[in-house]
């Protein structure tokens, strides 16, 4: 890797000494943020994005990894949310189609009356989907049911519904979306946090931001600014005008991680409701299954929120009464929380009433808030967004491009099989790596599929800049296993170190704080941790 390669962080931080105002300077490497500044690029205008961590390293790296309509939404009688979030579905299937899968999904009948009422349910889901549509639902025979999903509980089960929505990688789109910033001309730079807003009059007209690499600041120019910073934006706003009370709800989802054995096939499980009223899922993902979510209201938003024991509790409850044999806190190999940036209502709902439409604000001075939304739409959000800041910034109009717009990876067909099929057109730049140095090709675990390449690879074209950044959200390894990733972490750092140009000190302190991180990812047994 050289300081010409267009992610090198050189060739990035020299962007930022460049004469003159960027047309778009979007705060925040979310999803939402990413989708922006890829809307903006795409477009033509000079986009500049900041992170102040890694991209996705807040709830956009902890989802259910789902893409996906909202069959909850659809009980809620919000059909407008699930139109448009069927629409961008289809839409993303064929914009990334290495990192999106179609899922088929049971909700299995204990009652006699549920059967009908959610095949009738899903028929209406199938027919919003449209042209855009997956394979139709239909009831299954309880037979059908047990063999697609034998280790359902048998007691008083009656059959089941068969739906498809989508399944996706959320971290491994995120880091897509921001090779796809720089393809299409734009800067992106994690580690870039913001610390003020810069103003002519009253006024935003740019943005301060610190190099946590370097401790230097840069004021950078913009003509619009966009807030996207998801359950953070308060802080945003409050740099501009520190009067404005709070407009997030901070909402935490939770999920655990567990293995194959308790869901096996290809099929998942939607139980379409709890005792807090949120759908639990039990998705399988990278080997895995994912069980989820819990929605808990928090007083404030934390960069990495722990999971508490009632929402550990409350998933593990809901699993036994639909799995035979339901997992125990042993058997979690992780589990991750997220924080929902729900928009204030000024009413008393539950979080998990409240709507996950987005919300577009603009200031008094002219900063653009965008807030709310799912990662499904994230395409359709970005849009909004961009259509608004160019009134905003007085820009030349010019058209969105990103309905049928591939994302960076971009392959026709992938093969599951393949270890490395989540890199899409990167995957034969990796499998180079390995014939030029074959040790690259070996695991960093036995437990995990991750090869010693990818951290490299992370390093050289993904912008990864801690341990964490490789074994967290270029590589799962520690959503899938926590412990294992622990074990993978020296090797990581003496590969990252050795591209960086770091010493020893730098792998010593990389490996302390990843242990201190992944510890919050294992739940505790007795009041130790496992």
């Amino acid at each position: 890797m050289t300081a010409k390669d267009p992610t090198h962080r050189q060739t990035l931080l020299a962007a930022l000494a460049a004469k003159g105002a960027w047309d778009v300077i979007v705060i925040g490497g979310g999803a939402t943020g990413l989708g922006v500044a890829v809307d903006a690029a795409a477009r033509g205008y000079r986009t500049l994005l900041l992170e102040q961590h890694d991209y996705s390293k807040g709830t956009s790296s902890r989802s259910t990894k789902l893409v996906h309509g909202g069959v909850r939404y659809l009980k809620q009688g919000n059909v407008s949310l699930v139109l448009e979030a069927l629409h961008e579905r289809g839409l993303l299937m064929f914009n990334a189609p290495h990192l999106i899968r179609h899922q088929a999904f049971i909700v299995p009948s204990y009652g006699w009356w549920e059967g009908p009422f959610y095949g009738v349910g899903m028929k209406v889901y199938d027919k919003l989907a449209g042209k855009l549509g997956l394979e139709p639902s239909q009831r299954l025979s309880l037979r059908e049911t047990r063999r697609r999903i034998p280790t359902l509980e048998p007691d008083g089960l009656r059959g089941g519904v068969i739906y498809y929505d989508g399944q996706f990688d959320d971290a491994r789109l995120a880091v897509n979306l921001a090779q796809t910033v720089i393809d299409r001309g734009g800067t992106a730079l994690n580690y870039m946090p913001v610390t003020a807003l810069l103003k002519k009059g009253d006024a935003v007209s740019g943005v301060a931001a610190r190099d946590e690499e370097t401790g230097r600041v840069y004021e950078i120019p913009g003509r619009a600014v966009v807030n996207a910073t998801g359950v953070f934006a308060d802080g945003v706003i409050r740099m501009d005008d520190p009067t404005v009370p709070n407009l997030i709800t901070p909402s935490q989802g939770v999920h655990l991680i567990v293995g194959r054995e308790f869901l096996p096939g290809h099929s998942a499980i939607m139980v379409p409701h709890t005792d807090d009223g949120r759908v639990l899922f039990a998705v399988p993902w990278h080997d895995k299954v994912v069980l989820g979510t819990t929605d808990t209201p928090i007083e404030r938003a934390d960069l990495e929120p722990r999971v508490l024991e009632e929402e550990i509790d409350f998933i593990l409850k809901h699993s036994r009464r639909y799995l035979a044999r339901g997992p125990e806190r042993k058997d979690v190999l992780s589990m991750f929380a997220g924080i929902r940036p729900l928009f204030r209502t000024g009413d008393d709902k539950s979080t998990a009433e409240l709507s996950r439409d987005h919300t577009l604000l603009v200031s008094p001075s002219g900063l653009v808030t965008i807030t709310g939304g799912k990662w499904t739409t994230y395409r359709r959000m970005a849009q909004d967004t961009v259509d608004l800041a160019i009134t905003v910034g007085g820009l030349k109009r010019r058209p969105c491009p990103t309905e049928q717009m591939p994302i960076h990876g971009w392959v026709e067909a992938s093969d599951d099989a393949d270890p490395l099929h989540a890199y899409g057109a990167d995957a034969p730049g990796i499998r180079r790596l390995i014939a030029a140095r074959p040790e690259l090709g070996k695991r960093l675990h036995g437990a995990l599929p991750y090869l010693r390449a990818e951290v490299v690879w992370g390093v050289r074209r993904e912008m990864a800049r801690t341990v964490e950044d490789v074994l967290a959200r270029r590589t799962r390894a520690l959503f899938l296993n926590a412990r294992a990733s622990v074990e993978m972490a020296k090797d990581t750092a003496a590969l990252m170190a050795a591209e960086l140009g770091r010493d020893e000190s730098w792998r010593a302190e990389q490996v302390a704080r990843y242990k201190a991180l992944a510890a919050g990812y294992l739940p505790s047994l007795k009041g130790g941790p496992i």
